[in-house]
This record gives structure tokens, C-alpha cells and sequence, in this order.
């Protein structure tokens, strides 16, 4: 027999259930006993349409897919690959005339000439009907007395509440004293973390405590349920004596509110219920308010002074007697918290003072009043940066502060080319050039002491940067010179002016002479021409659009954030050579780069900057598009977009927001006055997290220093240095977000606490990926022998981290030559044109799992 046969007739039975149910139901609400014609009259439309309803609904939830899919094929319907939905309701279509039950012929044949039992089903229904009128009205009645009597309770045990205290206070104090002597401490874990075994920790100490709150955050060792959200965990004692107040307050208020209870509640009561007012039959009652006290209790408990009940624990109960112990006990705790609140006032006070006195002067601008400020303020690609260089070179001596290290190496170069003797200076890498007076910098290298004729302090607008906007900061209000350039975006303008109010101030304002034009057709990568830079925000992107490009016939340089300097600087050198006609970069391409661009193309509108996917800003947007139209070379420079057209225009036609705050971060002053209160770089930490910056300032995060020093912390390593060098070593500029370069800053700082030789940075060549890391590897450890004054081992580890740069740039060509879209998951290769980063394959199971997680949850749920 089928399925579909085996529950016809459950579902006919089913049917004939629900028309009796409803019979009745009509019977209920008639005053006088209808006719079997009326009920089939007036419930027609119920009677004609019960049937269909629960047998299609009985037939399409119990037969299962397999033997739709046989009936239907028998109807002649294809059923191979069609969605459950369709199978579903195709089936339901075909079942509906195939078995029939006539629910009006069933009644009719059930009740004609049946008069007798149709007037006795009338009056059972009635009967029914006015028991539940009567049952109803019995318990509104009953509800009514029961908020009445709550109502009391609640303002009976606000009035006795101390008194009640006593003696849940008296029960606690001896449970306290008994888990103290014989209970084992526990080791701490997280409550919730059952899958790590307790270890026990030895005894409890009265010294470990001050207030029961204490001692209650402490495990028992037991095992705690939330039904509510069906999850387990460790017990606490807190958990632990709120269950056992309850069940003492279960019983002890009950008991006492029995005898105060007016006599009116008790013969209303027993009015109500037939039986006696009862402690028992009150709990009943009262339950919710017993809970309420009982959590009440426990709060007021863990406030106590865990000293006063272990000695309570000591005395018989006596009402007057503990009374007077807890009123002096109670003063006793008012007068110690009024002189820790004194203390703790004091403490604030003191601390405020400690903070004016190390942060209070630090961050007000103080600029040198003989210096003169000439700003070059304008558009990107507007010849500002050059302008600048051009009064350096003039100069006697001269400082290029760049915001990155390409650039420093940029102009190192330039200048050197065109007869100008310069030095390079970064964190990584010291290039001295015989009797050069001009030096080439990065802004992190500034130092206040060293005199220059002319300074020049590039992409002013990173003032605002909240990790590296301090170095910007220091550098145009500290700097030490005849006449300082500083070069910088619009926005910054009145920032500037703002800083340098006081001193001598030259204005340059700059305006593209290469006009931008926006395309309005969506781009398409087989429409790439020469003098392209395409723009996306991923390494893996670079490469994969690199790739395709090279195999449709294009030469093609890259540019990414993490490729080395001297790698990115072949690859632009290969583009402005001609070597190569299409540029493929991220938005590192943005910063202080000319190249002969024809055209910049956003593939991508977004980018993932750390912790979110978002929209690129319009300041982003511009400072990219502004690389378009080399001056001398195109007479407009074109800005395409693969998407979004519209509102990217708009963001390159948005006139920017004034910066109006600049970063701060901590200065060797600081630290120096943190050294007259404090011996802990922790608590500098701590009171720089507290710190409130002065309007119109940011504080940088120091998320990075501080997760590198909570490696540190406690250690050999932090004793060895001063906290002003400490802090040095860790504010080097290295990726912390690599695994890998984080393991060996602290294998260093180890050895150098040790006074061993320096180990040697892992050095790794077997891809792309592998050197790119290895290179920062190595400039890790330059850093390192930099600020150690190692200067000659520098030299072999700064040549070997050229020929490392060289490895990238071959791998890089090798990786373009030889790329291939392969799936994240499996590594299956994808079509080139493929939208998703996985293949079909491992899609559908991912579906699949879901699927399958979000059944199991369902039917743990019910």
C-alpha cells in the first residue's frame, strides 16, 4: 500500500473530528436548540471546504518527495532537476479530485432522523458552554485576588525588609563559613568554557576578599544552566547562594507573611479555593515576589563586608542581637565607603594633576617665529612637489620629508642625477653621499635639532592620518630652518594656516592645467589602450587583471602596496620607458607618483581598508583620478569607471571638508615627565587611553605598540630598556599584522635584552609571496640595526635585500606569465571570466551545509 493510500483515511477521520468540534462549538452559541438544516446553512462554507483542506495539507507533508515524483511521471509530468516548491504544488493539483470524502453526505447520514441525540448534544454543549462561562469568571475572580495579594506582600516586605534580612543574612553568614573551610578554590576559567577542566587552586584566604561579592565571582566547581537560551557553564558561588536564598526565602516568608496576613485575604481565599490560607498554598501565590526578594537579598549580601559575616556565622540566631550587629556592621560599611570614595576622589584628583603635568603643554603649537612658511596648496599632478624641490636644491642645505619611502628614494635619486649631492635617510636604510648637505627622508626620520637651510615637507594633508599624523605635526611646527615648503591638498589649507599663525607665510595655489574628463560608459577591460593605469584594491586583483591583459597582448607594469620600493621603482621605470603601456596598480599609485597616464580606470569603486568593504571617499577618489593627464604629454587626462559612473562623479566633484583635526601621539617630553611618576610603559598605556586630547586634535590609537607590548609585558625585556627606548622599538614601523615579522621583533628584542648577537631575519625565495615577506624581513632587521647604531652589518643585509627586490620583480613577471583564477577553496582552476572566487563545486556544498546546519537548528528549536 502507498503512502497516499495509508493516509486517506487518517485524514478522513481527521475530517470528521473537526465537523463534530465544530458542530459543537455552533451549538454553544445557540439560546435555543437549532435544526440540523440551520448548522448546514450557516457552516457551508466551512463543511465544503474542511475536507480539501486537511487533505492536501495531511498528504503533501506525510508522502514523501520520492512518490510525488512517481505519481506525477505516471501523470506524465518531467521531474528531473524541478524544485521541491514545483513538485510540491504540481502534486497537490493532482491529489485534489483523486480521493474525495463528501463531509455534507457524512453529516447528513450521521444526524437525520436523529432527533433525540441532536437535542441531548445541545444540551451537553450548553452545559459545557456555561461551565466555562462559570470557570472563566472563577478565574478572574482568582487573578484579581492574587495581584491584590501580591500587592501586599511587595509592600508588607519593603516595610520588614531588614528584619527578613536578618534571617537570610544569618543563613548565608554559615553556608559562607562552611564553603570557606572545606571548599577547594578553583584555578580561574571563562564560566562558560566547559571544555576546560577545573584545576584546583588550593584553600580560600579571608585576605583574598574584601566584600562576599568577592568570593562570589568564584567558581564552586558545580555546573550552571541558562534553560532559556539552553546553554551550560560553571557555576559561581553567586549563582550558587541566589539558589539558596531562594529555597530559605521560599519557606521563610511564606511562614512569616502567614501570620500578617489580614484576616479578609483568608476568607477570600478559602471562598475562592475551598481550602486554608497555608504557608504552601501562599508560596503558591506569592512565588514571583519570593524570587524578587530572594534576588534582592543576594545583591545586599555581596555588598557585605565578608569579614562581618564570618564572624556572624559564629553567633545564634537573636533577632535583637543581630539586629544591633547589622546596624553596626551597616555604619561601619557607610563610614569605610565614604573614605574610599574620599580616597578614590583624592586619587582622581591626583591623577588629573599627573596628567596636566605630563600631557598638559605637550600639544600646543609652537612654531619658530623666524622661520618662513612658503604653502604650496592645490590639486594633485599640479607640479607643487617639483616647485618646492626646486628652492631645495637652491638652498645651501636642504630636507625632503616624504610620506613614503619610494618617494624618499625618488628624490634621493633625482637630485643626485641632476648634480645635487643628497643622502637618503629612512628607518630601514642609510645611503651618506660624500659632502652632500641635502638629505631625503622619510617624515618619521624628522628630527627638531638638525638645522637645514630649507625644509620641504610633502602630502601635508596626512596631518590628519590617526596613526602617522603626529610625524607631519611635529615636523611643520618643530621644524628647524630658514624657510620651510610645505606641500599639501586643499583641505589643509586652513589647518595650516591655523598652525602657523604668527610666522611669515607665502601662499602658492595650484589648478590642474590638464583638465579631468569623466567617460560616461561603463568600462570594459578589452577596451584598455595604451597609457592606461588601471586601478583596483587587492594584490591578487593586480595580478589577475595583469594577467589578462598580458595574454590579450598588452605590456603591463604593477603597483601594490606591499611590493618593495625598488621593485615598484623598475616597474614605473618600465612604463615611463615605454617598456611596457599599461599600468595595473592599487591606490598606492596615488601618492606622490607622476607617470605619463592617458587615462585612470576605477575596475572597483570600493575597497576593504581594515575592517569594512566601503565606498571610496572623494578625497580617495581624486587623489587617484589626478594622476590622469600628464602635463606636457596629453592635453586632458580621462577618468573611466566600471560601474557606478554617476556617483563617482559626483565624489570627484565634491568639494573636499577642511581637515579639522590633526593626530597626536606621545613625544620624548612626555615620556620624560612620565618618568617622574611612573616606572610602567603599562600604566603610560592606560593614561593615554584616558586622555582627553585638546579640540581640534586626535589621538593615535597605539593599538599596534600596545599589542606588541603585551608580548613584552612583565618580562626581562621590559626591564632592560628605558621606557622612552622601549617605546621606540615598539613604534618601529613594520607590518604587526604579519605573523611571522611579529615572531621575530620579538625574537630580536630577546636577544638584545640578552646581549646576543641579533638573529637572523627568515629568509624565504621559493614565490612571489615568500620574497615580498622575506624583503620585509629584512627591513625589520634593518630597522632594528639602525637604532643600534650597526651600521656596517647593515650594508651586507641592505645589499642582500636588493637582490631580493630583484627576485620579486622575476617572480612578479613569472607570476603575471603564469596566473591562474583557481578556486580559494579546492584550488580547481576557474574561468578567467569567472565573478565568484570559488568554483560551482564547492559553492553547492557550502549551500548544502547551510542548508543542512539551518535544518538541524530548526529541529533543535522545536
Amino acid at each position: 500500500m502507498s503512502k497516499l493510500e495509508q493516509v486517506y483515511p487518517a485524514a478522513i477521520e481527521q475530517t470528521k473530528q473537526k465537523l463534530i468540534e465544530d458542530l459543537d462549538a455552533f451549538m454553544e452559541r445557540q439560546d435555543a436548540v437549532p435544526s440540523f438544516h440551520d448548522y448546514m446553512e450557516e457552516r457551508k462554507a466551512f463543511i465544503d471546504q474542511i475536507w480539501i483542506n486537511i487533505w492536501l495539507n495531511k498528504a503533501s507533508n506525510d508522502v514523501p518527495k520520492k512518490e510525488k515524483k512517481q505519481l506525477l511521471n505516471e501523470k506524465g509530468f518531467v521531474t528531473d532537476g524541478v524544485d521541491k516548491k514545483i513538485i510540491n504544488k504540481l502534486f497537490r493539483e493532482e491529489i485534489r479530485s483523486m480521493m474525495v470524502f463528501n463531509a455534507a453526505s457524512w453529516l447528513e447520514q450521521r444526524f437525520t432522523g436523529k432527533e433525540e441525540e441532536w437535542e441531548q448534544r445541545y444540551e451537553a454543549a450548553r452545559q459545557k458552554f456555561f461551565l466555562r462561562q462559570e470557570k472563566a469568571k472563577l478565574d478572574k475572580e482568582r487573578s484579581e485576588f492574587t495581584g491584590r495579594l501580591a500587592d501586599w506582600t511587595r509592600r508588607h516586605t519593603e516595610e520588614n525588609f531588614d528584619l527578613f534580612y536578618l534571617h537570610a543574612r544569618h543563613y548565608a553568614a554559615r553556608q559562607i563559613k562552611h564553603d570557606f573551610v572545606h571548599n577547594q578554590r578553583y584555578a580561574y576559567v571563562e564560566a562558560y568554557r566547559l571544555e576546560e577542566a577545573l584545576v584546583e587552586d588550593g584553600n580560600f584566604e579571608t585576605r583574598d576578599y574584601v566584600t562576599a561579592g568577592d568570593f562570589f565571582e568564584e567558581l564552586t566547581g558545580g555546573i550552571s544552566s541558562d534553560w532559556s537560551s539552553r546553554s551550560f557553564g560553571y557555576e559561581t558561588y553567586y549563582e550558587h547562594y541566589e539558589n539558596g536564598v531562594l529555597e530559605f526565602v521560599s519557606v521563610m516568608i511564606p511562614e512569616k507573611l502567614a501570620g500578617d496576613i489580614p484576616l479578609e485575604f483568608k476568607e477570600e481565599y478559602k471562598k475562592l479555593y475551598n481550602q486554608d490560607l497555608n504557608p504552601e498554598n501562599l508560596f503558591r501565590l506569592i512565588d514571583s515576589e519570593c524570587y524578587e526578594l530572594a534576588e534582592d537579598m543576594t545583591l545586599e549580601l555581596a555588598g557585605e563586608y565578608l569579614e562581618d559575616l564570618l564572624q556572624l556565622a559564629e553567633l545564634p540566631f537573636e533577632e535583637k542581637l543581630h539586629q544591633q550587629i547589622f546596624e553596626r556592621n551597616k555604619a561601619e560599611r557607610a563610614r569605610r565607603k565614604a573614605e574610599e570614595e574620599a580616597e578614590a576622589e583624592r586619587k582622581r584628583g591626583e591623577e588629573a594633576r599627573v596628567m596636566e603635568d605630563i600631557f598638559g603643554t605637550a600639544y600646543i603649537p609652537s612654531v619658530g617665529s623666524r622661520v618662513r612658511y612658503v604653502l604650496h596648496i592645490g590639486e594633485t599632478n599640479t607640479g607643487k612637489t617639483h616647485r618646492a624641490l626646486e628652492s631645495m636644491k637652491q638652498a645651501e642645505s636642504g630636507l625632503y620629508l616624504a610620506p613614503l619611502r619610494l618617494l624618499a628614494l625618488e628624490v634621493y635619486d633625482k637630485l643626485n642625477e641632476e648634480g645635487v649631492p643628497c643622502s637618503l635617510k629612512t628607518g630601514e636604510e642609510e645611503k651618506p653621499v660624500a659632502g652632500a648637505k641635502h638629505v631625503s627622508s622619510t617624515v618619521e626620520m624628522f628630527h627638531e635639532k638638525d638645522f637645514h637651510d630649507v625644509i620641504v615637507i610633502d602630502e601635508a594633508q596626512m596631518i590628519a592620518d590617526k596613526d602617522r599624523g603626529f610625524s607631519w605635526y611635529r615636523a611643520i611646527t618643530k621644524a628647524n630652518a630658514r624657510e620651510v615648503h610645505i606641500i599639501g591638498s586643499y583641505n589643509i589649507k586652513q589647518m595650516l594656516f591655523n598652525l602657523l599663525e604668527g610666522t611669515e607665510i607665502e601662499l602658492h595655489e595650484y589648478s590642474r592645467d590638464v583638465p579631468l574628463e569623466v567617460e560616461q560608459k561603463e568600462f570594459e577591460l578589452k577596451q584598455t589602450k595604451k597609457g592606461d593605469a588601471l586601478i583596483c584594491f587587492s594584490r591578487k586583483r593586480v595580478l589577475e587583471t595583469a594577467a589578462k591583459l598580458q595574454r590579450s597582448g598588452h605590456s603591463v607594469s604593477m603597483i601594490y602596496g606591499s611590493m618593495p620600493p625598488e621593485t615598484r621603482k623598475k616597474q614605473i621605470e618600465m612604463f615611463n620607458s615605454g617598456k611596457t603601456t599599461v599600468v595595473v596598480a592599487t591606490d598606492a599609485i596615488g601618492m606622490g607618483l607622476n607617470l605619463p597616464i592617458r587615462r585612470i580606470v576605477f575596475l572597483e569603486t570600493e575597497k576593504f581598508d581594515g575592517t569594512r568593504r566601503r565606498t571610496l571617499t572623494s578625497q580617495e577618489v581624486k587623489q587617484i583620478a589626478g594622476r590622469a593627464g600628464r602635463k606636457g604629454i596629453y592635453n586632458v587626462g580621462k577618468v573611466a569607471f566600471s560601474s557606478d559612473i554617476k556617483r563617482m562623479s559626483r565624489l570627484l566633484e565634491k568639494v573636499d571638508e577642511p581637515v579639522q583635526t590633526f593626530a597626536i601621539a606621545p613625544t620624548a617630553a612626555v615620556f620624560e615627565r612620565f618618568g617622574h611618576h611612573y616606572r610602567d610603559l603599562g600604566v603610560f598605556f592606560e593614561l593615554w587611553e584616558r586622555f582627553e586630547p585638546p579640540k581640534g586634535t586626535k589621538k593615535a590609537s597605539l593599538s599596534e605598540e600596545r599589542e606588541l607590548y603585551e608580548l613584552i609585558k612583565g618580562t626581562p625585556i621590559e626591564v632592560r630598556f628605558s621606557m622612552m627606548d622601549l617605546y621606540g622599538f615598539l613604534h618601529l614601523p613594520f607590518a604587526a599584522k604579519e605573523h611571522l615579522l611579529v615572531r621575530q621583533w620579538l625574537e630580536t628584542m630577546m636577544a638584545i635584552a640578552d646581549g646576543r648577537e641579533l638573529p637572523d631575519p627568515v629568509i624565504k625565495k621559493k614565490g612571489l609571496e615568500d620574497s615580498e615577506l622575506s624583503y620585509k624581513a629584512i627591513g625589520l632587521h634593518l630597522l632594528f640595526l639602525y637604532r643600534l647604531g650597526k651600521r656596517t652589518e647593515a650594508v651586507y643585509w641592505e645589499r642582500l635585500r636588493d637582490e631580493i627586490s630583484d627576485e620579486v620583480h622575476d617572480h612578479l613577471k613569472d607570476e603575471v606569465e603564469n596566473y591562474q583564477n583557481k578556486c580559494k577553496k579546492c584550488g580547481k582552476k576557474l574561468p578567467e571570466n569567472a565573478r565568484f572566487p570559488i568554483c560551482d563545486a564547492c559553492y553547492h556544498r557550502r549551500s548544502s551545509r547551510g542548508r543542512s546546519q539551518e535544518r538541524s537548528a530548526g529541529r533543535r528549536r522545536r
